[in-house]
């Protein structure tokens, strides 16, 4: 089973992420930041990835911390969970139109942390949500999971749309580039031998 629990606990947030590569896109989402938590449970149901995260952060503060720490607990997670990727497809992308905006994700399992993020939103505050923290999302995640990540949002107007193909498209990116191939017959996806 492709599973993993990881907690961290800092003297700014205290976060527990439980994943399921293999399920059925379900997610409880419990951060503290409703608008995060909406765009979580995206990549919950565009993977097909069950998702449990809870976070208590200083949020009196804002939610910087919250986020990128998500994020951080949330890379380790999916490297624990997607284990030694030999067999897997290794590489996964995904367009995501919402209305009038249209975003595209590109993920390598790479094992190396690499994020391109090209996303010039409308706003700057989503409802509450401060859009600069998707950013920190991303690059806690791929610094911890070990992944290349290009995101572009292509074209919006509306910032809420914006971040939504986003999320959705990074949640169906994942799910292509773990999904295991059977035509590879539990090779590793690298002329490296490792990845």
């Amino acid at each position: 089973m492709r599973q993993a629990e990881v907690s961290r606990n800092t003297l700014e947030t205290r976060i527990s992420v439980r994943i399921d590569l293999d399920g059925s896109g379900r997610a409880e989402l419990a951060t503290g930041v409703p608008f995060f938590d909406h765009m979580l449970e995206q990549i919950a149901r565009h993977g097909l990835i069950d998702l449990s995260i809870k976070a208590q952060g200083d949020l009196h503060i804002d939610a910087h911390h919250t986020v990128e720490d998500v994020g951080i607990t949330l890379g380790q997670a999916f490297a624990q969970a997607v284990g030694d990727k030999k067999g897997l497809r290794r590489y996964g992308h995904a367009y995501v139109p919402l209305d009038e905006a249209l975003s595209r994700v590109v993920v390598d399992l790479s094992g190396r942390p690499g994020l391109e993020y090209h996303v010039t939103y409308t706003r700057a505050r989503i409802g509450e949500f401060d859009v600069d923290l998707a950013r920190e999302f991303f690059q806690g995640f791929v610094n911890h999971a070990g992944v290349t990540l290009h995101i572009d949002n292509l074209r919006g107007i509306n910032a809420h749309h914006q971040c939504e193909t986003v999320f959705k498209a990074f949640g169906r990116a994942l799910r292509a580039a773990a999904e295991v191939d059977e035509r590879a017959a539990g090779a590793m996806p690298s002329t490296k031998g490792t990845l």
